[in-house]
Order: C-alpha cells, then sequence, then structure tokens
C-alpha cells in the first residue's frame, strides 16, 4: 500500500551511515592507537586482550579515575602530545603489568603522590616535556625495575637528595633543559646502575665534589650548554667506565678528565687557557676531541683563537 511506501530522502536517511565515531575499539585486538586531534575524552570499550595503547595528539585534559579498568593485560601506555593538565591517583592501579608510560608533551604541572604505587613493573617512564617544577620521593618508592626515566625539558630548579635512591636498576636518566643551578650531594645516590646521565641545557655553575661518586657505571656523560666556570679536582674520577663526556659550551679555562682510556671529548665553546696544565692533560690522557675546530684557546694572547689541538699535539710550550 501507498502509505508503507517510504520516501526516497528517509530511505537515503537510514540507508547512509554516520559519521564513524573517532577511533572505535576492534573486538578481541592487543593494540589500540588513536591520533585523532578533536577527540575529547579516552575511548572506552577497549577489549581486555589490549596490550599496547597510543591516544597522542589530540586534544583530550583529563582523564577518569577507571580510564584503564578491564585491561589487566596492558603494557604500553602512550599518551603523549595531548594537554593533559592532570591525572587520577588511581588511573594506573588496574594495570599492574605495564612496562612503558609515555607522557610526552603534555601539561602537567604535578603527579598525585601514588600514582605509581601499582606499577612495580614499569621500566621506561618519560615524563618530558611537562611544567614540572618539584620531583616528589613518593613517584619513584614503588619503581624497582625502572631503566629508563626522561624528565627532560621541564622546569625542575633542583634535584631532592637521595630522591632516585630506590631506582637501583635505572640505566638512563635525562635532565636536560631544566632550571638546574646545581645538584646537591646526594643527588644520584642509589643510581648504581646508571650508565647515561643527560644535564645538557641546564644552568649548572657548579658542582660538588663527589657529585659522580654514586654512579661509577656510567659511560655517557652530557653537560654541555651549562654556566661551569670550574671543576673541582678529581671529580671524574669515579667514572673509569666512561666512553663520552661532553662539556661543550660552558665556560671552562682548565679541564678535569676522568681515568678512562679511549675518551670520546667535545670541549668546544670554552674559553681555555692554552697553558701546561691543559696542554699536558690531554697529552697525558689522548682524547678523541671532537669539534677541534671551535675548540679553541682564548689565552695566553699570543696563542688567542689557535685550536687547543693543534697547540697541545705542537708541545713547544716547555710542559
Amino acid at each position: 500500500p501507498p502509505s508503507r511506501i517510504l520516501p526516497l530522502s528517509l530511505l537515503l536517511v537510514l540507508l547512509v551511515p554516520g559519521p564513524a565515531t573517532p577511533c572505535s575499539p576492534q573486538p578481541n585486538a592487543t593494540r589500540f592507537v588513536c591520533t585523532e586531534p578533536t577527540l575529547s575524552t579516552f575511548p572506552t570499550g577497549l577489549p581486555p586482550t589490549t596490550l599496547a595503547i597510543s591516544v597522542e595528539f589530540t586534544a583530550m585534559t583529563t582523564l577518569l579515575p577507571t580510564a584503564l579498568a578491564g585491561l589487566p593485560h596492558l603494557e604500553e601506555l602512550h599518551l603523549s602530545s595531548n594537554r593533559l593538565d592532570t591525572l587520577p591517583e588511581l588511573l594506573l592501579h588496574p594495570v599492574p603489568t605495564l612496562r612503558v608510560l609515555d607522557l610526552t608533551d603534555n601539561l602537567l604541572a604535578d603527579l598525585p603522590d601514588g600514582i605509581f604505587n601499582a606499577t612495580g613493573h614499569l621500566q621506561h617512564l618519560v615524563l618530558r616535556g611537562n611544567r614540572l617544577r618539584v620531583l616528589q620521593p613518593s613517584w619513584f618508592r614503588h619503581l624497582p625495575q625502572l631503566q629508563w626515566l626522561d624528565l627532560a625539558t621541564n622546569a625542575l630548579a633542583e634535584v631532592p637528595p637521595g630522591v632516585f635512591l630506590p631506582l637501583s636498576s635505572l640505566r638512563s636518566l635525562d635532565l636536560s633543559h631544566n632550571h638546574l643551578k646545581t645538584l646537591a650531594p646526594g643527588t644520584l645516590a642509589g643510581l648504581g646502575a646508571l650508565e647515561r646521565l643527560d644535564l645538557e641545557g641546564n644552568r649548572l655553575g657548579t658542582l660538588p665534589t663527589t657529585t659522580f661518586t654514586p654512579v661509577p657505571a656510567l659511560r655517557l656523560l652530557f653537560l654541555q650548554d651549562n654556566q661551569l666556570q670550574a671543576l673541582p679536582t678529581g671529580i671524574f674520577v669515579p667514572l673509569r667506565h666512561l666512553l663520552v663526556l661532553d662539556l661543550a659550551g660552558n665556560r671552562l679555562q682548565a679541564l678535569e678528565l676522568p681515568p678512562s682510556p679511549g675518551l670520546d671529548l667535545d670541549i668546544s665553546g670554552n674559553p681555555w687557557a692554552c697553558e701546561c696544565p691543559l696542554l699536558a692533560l690531554l697529552r697525558r690522557a689522548s682524547p678523541r676531541l671532537t669539534a677541534t675546530r671551535d675548540t679553541l684557546c682564548a689565552s695566553p694572547v699570543h696563542r688567542q683563537g689557535q685550536e687547543v689541538a693543534a697547540v697541545s699535539r705542537a708541545g713547544d710550550m716547555g710542559c
């Protein structure tokens, strides 16, 4: 009958699917990826088989405490480049198997005290590019397996002594591009396994003689682009395994070196005093100097502008 014939316009509405919900989860999937710029809330309905989640480059500002409920096998959570300014304290409690957490480039100025209380298997923690001003000891108390900690590009003005004490497995620590003016004695206490330390681009003017005593396994040390004017005698003596030392772009006139052989050394961009102490040290230790064209003498006057390496090799100063 005519009364049962649907108008063509209504038929089209019924047959043409509406816009898909951005980043809809798939049943039984193990990975979930969403980079939808308009997404404002964390996706729901993720299957319990999920092992890895990447929700990045979205407009998300917050997460519910239950966002990760029902995901007992989750191992990786990537939440970089969102607009998160707070995290709920219980967010990670449903995911005790978590190994990787990446919160790069959000707006986090602080974290809840107990945020990592239930993540004892965490190995990689990336907090780079946030607004953190203070490190809380409570964050690190339950992370015995953490190997990689990235705190670069925050607003840290100091590191509390002993804050890293529980991190006995840590191999890489990045504190570059913060506002650090010095490191208090004991700052690196507990980091006996540390192999890589990045302090580039801070405001370090002085360092205590014992700064590196707790990290004898260190292999890579980056101190470039700070405001170091002098190095305490013997500061690098504990670093017998150091392979790379970068001191470029400071205000150093005199040099200290570790006792490790085969060192790759960048000391460019400093106002070196090309006199016997420096020249004799370089000849004796024979490090591999990088950026030699930018490693120049600032004094004495008759050596100004000459390459430090060339002056050292010449050996004509009676040293």
